[in-house]
């Protein structure tokens, strides 16, 4: 094969703001973007140019296109690109591997979005990611290429678009909210049931309960997952918990959410559910609603089903569903066995609000929509992963101011899909760590909440007597592990406004 000068064979065009919605196009047939970096071009797809990067061992090796700034005058843009892939050894890190990236430099540090592309071998494939933009950014670079892995990657059709890809769907004429109550505020709790734990809600005035079915330890389930049978034995003992905490429930008169929070499979390191790399995975979903769905048909305690907690598709191979025509039928087992009850869907990926951004309604009735909310994740999450970083709220985290306001803007496109469709939000999950600095995870939670309140979302707190980290019953003590004796500042915030809740 002959190596080619790349400033001299690339194919791209950059086309004007004033034309259409492309600020970005790459084909490698024509000469007059040549970008910099390694990379050569060969035939590829379709039998046009193509461009060719490759490593012997996992290492760095990319080309770059600059992109005038001033072009993404838009708060979201959409990125696509169609590649190839031979012997793409395994990723150290979600992050690495092949690379579709944008360098983003801002005022107040940089940004690294990315197409999120499978390792391994496959054949051409077209690719697609929408990102929200951040503010104030001075430098633009597209990165294509190969990150800590080895192996050959071809790239054609590289894209970049303002603005993100039309969708569709109806406008209903009434929100639909899946109860009868004026607001549903409470907390998400389980696997493991306990009576008290359920009368103390009772005692909060919570009058929702998200029960989650989940495998513990979680990272070691994620594994274990990929077994069906040991899968099947763990659902049952689960079940067999929530039945519990549903006569309890209906004692206390609150109403539970059942959430289904292990896939079937499992998850890769990096997040990815197997379910969308592998169709048995996904028939074992349909049979476990199915399932679920049985045993709680006539349980009215239960008013919805979440179908899956924080899905994660990476690239969905070409036998199966992707999460959003997955969980459609997913609903449509349980209504042929439970017709009335709502489902819950929470968009790909991790149930973010970024999610809302490309999704279009399920062609469904009855549906509820939630999201997650962990933004800025470095803040909420600060100690975790054992990272040393002490950030405050309100304050600059990441190199951006974060206040409430900004808060707002992270919830946007969920603001958005529910003033487009009309459709009742349900925040499933938000939280900060209790040895935030100061008073920030209590201002943070107080302003999420504010939101929530301004929007009438429903929202669930997470969580309740799961791990301490989370717990508004312990200090701001890391070291301490016994709930305080007093009140915190936090569980007094949650329970003025249990205060306001009627129950069922």
């Amino acid at each position: 094969m002959k190596r080619i000068p790349i400033l001299v064979l690339l194919l791209c065009t950059s086309l004007l703001w004033a034309q259409n919605r492309t600020i970005f196009f790459c084909d490698f047939d024509k000469d007059n973007l040549p970008g910099s970096g390694e990379g050569q071009i060969e035939t590829g797809y379709k039998n046009s140019q193509s461009l060719l990067i490759e490593r012997s061992d996992p290492g760095h090796t990319n080309r770059r296109y600059t992109i005038d700034p001033v072009l993404l005058s838009d708060s979201t843009l959409t990125m696509k690109a169609t590649v190839k892939a031979e012997g793409i050894s395994k990723k150290p890190n979600p992050w690495n591997g092949i690379k579709v990236m944008l360098m983003l430099e801002t005022e107040g540090g940089y940004h690294w979005p990315q197409i999120y592309i499978p390792e391994g071998d496959f054949d051409w494939r077209d690719f697609t990611e929408t990102i929200r933009l951040p503010s104030r950014i001075k430098r633009v670079t597209l990165v294509v290429g190969l990150e800590e892995v080895s192996g050959k990657v071809w790239f054609d059709n590289l894209e970049i678009h303002r603005g993100r890809p039309s969708r569709s769907g109806k406008r209903y004429q009434s929100k639909f909210t899946g109860h009868n109550l004026p607001r549903l505020r409470g907390v998400m709790h389980g696997p493991t049931f306990k009576e008290e734990d359920i009368r103390d809600l009772a005692d909060w005035n919570a009058n929702q309960i998200r029960w989650q079915l989940n495998w513990v330890p979680m990272k070691a389930a994620e594994d274990w997952a990929k077994d069906l049978e040991a899968y099947d034995k763990w659902l049952d003992g689960a079940l067999t918990e929530c039945d519990k905490a549903l006569a309890a429930c209906e004692k206390h008169h609150i109403k539970v959410l059942v959430d289904l929070h292990c896939p079937p499979g499992g998850r890769t390191e990096g997040g990815v559910c197997r379910m969308f790399q592998n169709k048995r995975y996904q028939d074992k979903l349909l049979q476990v609603w199915d399932k679920i769905a049985t045993r709680y048909k006539d349980r009215s305690v239960v008013y919805a089903y979440d179908l899956l907690n924080e899905a994660v598709e990476g690239a969905v191979s070409p036998d199966c569903l992707n999460w959003r025509d997955l969980a459609t039928e997913a609903a449509k087992v349980i209504r042929c066995i439970d017709l009335d009850k709502p489902v819950v869907f929470e968009p790909s990926p991790w149930g973010s609000a970024d999610g809302f951004d490309t999704l279009s309604p399920l062609e469904l009735e009855r549906v509820i929509y939630s999201f997650h909310m962990y933004q800025p994740h470095q803040f909420t999450h600060q100690g975790v992963y054992e990272d040393k970083q002490t950030l405050a709220y309100p304050g600059v985290i990441n190199g951006e101011p974060w206040d409430k306001e900004r808060l707002r803007l992270a919830m946007v496109p969920a603001i958005e899909f529910q003033k487009e469709f009309n459709v009742q939000i349900y925040v499933g999950e938000f939280s900060a760590i209790r040895w935030a600095p100061g008073r920030s995870a209590f201002a943070y939670l107080r302003d999420c909440i504010e939101l929530f309140e301004e929007y009438k979302w429903d929202w669930s707190y997470h969580a309740f007597r799961e791990w301490d980290g989370w717990s508004v019953e312990h200090t701001g003590d890391r070291n301490d592990h016994q709930p305080s004796k007093e009140p915190t500042e936090r569980q007094q915030l949650l329970m003025r406004y249990f205060a306001k809740n009627q129950r069922p």
